[in-house]
């Protein structure tokens, strides 16, 4: 495990209790609805990448989906298995280990944020060959330039930053195809509003 996943990873463990506790409420069924309108199949299977203790997992189930939760934190494993009661993988994000051409989407909802920017196509890369043909991601992620450790008061997390403009080529590499994107939290400025949640697909068959 590269160091940066080990300190982000021990931060989000010795934090879940209160990570769950500060954003289990939190509506991201903008990005949800985007995810599943553009799937080829409603319900499908889904995988949360980046499930944390599982709030997604649940509100996905609840509309039919067959979902499998991925964390590379035993806690959040462990809680989102809790929450949804179905299968939760425990894998860092650089050394995926993905059945090919199996889920028809894949929420990955800040959660991309902690790939290291010069990673980001092989993980996508990852990610897109586990799609079936036509299956969709749904990627939020926070705007700015840059990557690097965000200090808090119980560690750090690594943090990559992007635009539209800088991800969407690497998007492209890694062979999936975008949809559209647009910004959150809705309903303000563009310039106020911190993250970009992109749709992309797999090629059809």
């Amino acid at each position: 495990m590269e160091q940066h996943e080990q300190i982000t990873i021990a931060e989000y463990q010795a934090t879940a209790a209160s990570f769950r506790a500060g954003t289990w409420d939190h509506d991201v069924s903008q990005n949800r609805d985007a995810l599943v309108a553009a799937m080829p199949r409603n319900p499908g299977r889904i995988l949360e990448f980046g499930c944390g203790p599982g709030r997604d997992i649940v509100a996905f189930q609840a509309t039919g989906h067959e979902v499998i939760g991925l964390d590379a934190t035993p806690a959040f494993v462990e809680m989102a298995k809790q929450a949804g009661g179905g299968e939760v993988w425990q894998q860092n994000f650089l050394n995926l280990d993905l059945p090919e051409q199996f889920f028809d989407g894949i929420f990955a909802n800040a959660s991309l944020i902690h790939v290291p920017q010069t990673e980001m196509v092989r993980v996508l890369g990852d990610l897109q060959r586990s799609l079936v043909p036509g299956g969709a991601i749904v990627m939020s992620l926070a705007r700015g330039d840059g990557e690097g450790f965000a200090q808090r008061p119980t560690g750090a997390r690594y943090t990559s930053f992007w635009e539209y403009v800088t991800i969407a080529p690497l998007i492209e590499q890694a062979g999936l195809i975008i949809n559209h994107h647009y910004y959150r939290p809705p309903g303000l400025p563009q310039e106020m509003q911190s993250w970009v949640a992109i749709v992309a697909k797999r090629a059809p068959a």
